[in-house]
């Protein structure tokens, strides 16, 4: 449970990313390997494991089962999550720690997976995560960040290109089941068409190339 006063909630905002910043990253990614054992209209059971790869780079080749059999000597953390919807940049979370050899042998038996590298990095007043997304996610970049709170009046980077918080199809659960690179063509055809978009209401979102104090 969350010592935010807000009990299971977390408050998280994610945006779709274009090109990778790589002057912003460590060469010390996290692998993570997660499987979907529900997932319908935004309710979860995921199990995760992950672990610290040094230089590691996935991509569309990069089957996850095989990316998690190559690497399973590094996995140092498992938990199994029940999740809500998200509404708004809020979801029910909660979450419990379980033995990684455990979540090694979930991962490998069931669930539809994702597998991606995670990269963090302190902006500003915030922590944000940045994922790449590997076999058929790819070439799925997403930049979130998350507060023990309401995530208001945010300093968007300048390497975000739109918001994707409240966009079902990029939440990891959809994504288990319906890969990006499916669609990929199609989603770049509509931020053509309709142009990037943030959320509003939760004060106000400072953009690239507006100046704040």
């Amino acid at each position: 449970m969350s010592d935010t006063g807000y009990g299971d909630f977390e408050f998280e905002r994610r945006f779709w990313v274009r090109d990778l910043p790589r002057d912003l990253l460590d060469g010390a990614p996290a692998l993570i390997v997660q499987s979907y054992y529900l997932a319908d209209e935004g309710y979860a059971i995921r199990v995760r494991v992950q672990g610290t790869v040094p230089g590691l780079v996935v991509g569309a080749q990069d089957d996850e089962l095989a990316l998690l059999d190559r690497h399973a000597e590094a996995i140092d953390f498992c938990a199994i999550t029940v999740k809500g919807p998200m509404v708004g940049g809020t979801r029910y979370e909660a979450e419990r720690e379980l033995d990684p050899a455990m979540g090694l042998e979930l991962v490998r038996r069931g669930g539809a997976r994702v597998a991606k590298t995670r990269h963090s990095v302190w902006l500003g007043d915030d922590g944000w995560v940045i994922d790449t997304f590997a076999a058929g996610n790819a070439p799925l970049l997403v930049a979130e960040v998350e507060r023990g709170g309401p995530v208001t009046d945010l300093v968007v980077p300048d390497f975000v290109v739109t918001e994707v918080t409240d966009d079902p199809r990029f939440s990891n659960d959809a994504l288990a089941r319906h890969p990006y690179g499916a669609w990929a063509g199609a989603f770049e055809a509509e931020l053509a068409t309709s142009g990037p978009r943030f959320l509003q209401g939760l004060g106000h979102n400072h953009l690239p190339g507006e100046a704040h104090d």
